[in-house]
């Protein structure tokens, strides 16, 4: 059976990793991000299947810009691998979706913990006066977790793809899938809170975006990945105590 040469396959990634960050960087520029915004999504008006089916795609449009970087050397060594089984590109489909099954999972679980967030402030006066303690709530809650031993176990394992293929790796398409919802839940286990910073900064924020991409690819892939734990997480904590304390900060919501 013929199958594709190796090269492109990583080529299809890049190109959907370019233009995912071009489409966000474009509804930003156009204005249009604040469109897939959870919170307009949820208050918007639309029906409850149009905003999630909305939320979805937007959501499904940041995971590849900001979580594929970082899993590239796992994704690269598993098409190495799985090149030589008889359907290699299927088997490789199979993999991303298992992937992206368990962030899409965490997104629509955030979207409804957000809209449960919104019953409480309309029901709070205090709350809805002062956003800056949801804000501050968020990104220390991000920040504790960088010192976690959860992180590091996740990050270890996020960080050494080759021994998680060697221990994993079987043949087959249902095994792809497994494999990578495996590696995914790896890769939330490390990064959840991180990305819980950016679903409250909303969808297509490019700023947010950049810089918590650059941290979470830094942190898995880098030379210093793990001396910049601790000083992200100091960073947030400190962000997270300024907006709590003097009432401004970020603009998450």
């Amino acid at each position: 059976m013929y199958a594709p040469p190796i090269r492109r396959v990583p080529l299809v990634i890049y190109s959907a990793i370019a233009l995912a960050w071009l489409v966000a960087i474009t509804a930003q520029v156009s204005g249009q991000s604040e469109l897939v915004h959870h919170d307009f999504l949820l208050e918007g008006g639309f029906p409850p299947a149009a905003a999630l089916g909305l939320f979805v795609a937007a959501w499904q449009l940041m995971t590849v810009a900001m979580m594929l970087p970082s899993s590239l050397p796992m994704i690269l060594l598993y098409w190495a691998s799985a090149r030589s089984q008889d359907r290699p590109i299927a088997a490789l489909t199979l993999f991303l979706a298992g992937y992206a099954v368990v962030w899409t999972g965490f997104g629509i679980v955030a979207l409804l913990g957000d809209l449960l967030l919104h019953r409480l402030v309309e029901s709070s006066t205090w709350l809805a006066n002062n956003p800056n303690v949801i804000t501050g709530f968020v990104l220390m809650i991000a920040g504790a977790f960088q010192f976690s031993k959860l992180k590091d176990r996740c990050l270890t394992e996020c960080r050494h793809p080759g021994v998680y293929l060697m221990r994993h790796y079987r043949r087959g398409l249902g095994a792809a899938f497994r494999l990578g919802r495996g590696h995914g839940l790896f890769c939330l286990g490390c990064c959840w809170a991180l990305m819980l910073v950016m679903f409250a900064a909303g969808v297509a924020n490019i700023a947010w975006m950049a810089a918590f991409a650059a941290v979470m690819v830094y942190e898995k892939t880098g030379r210093q990945g793990r001396a910049l734990t601790p000083a992200v997480g100091a960073a947030l904590l400190a962000m997270g105590f300024v907006s709590l304390v003097l009432g401004f900060g970020p603009a998450v919501s």
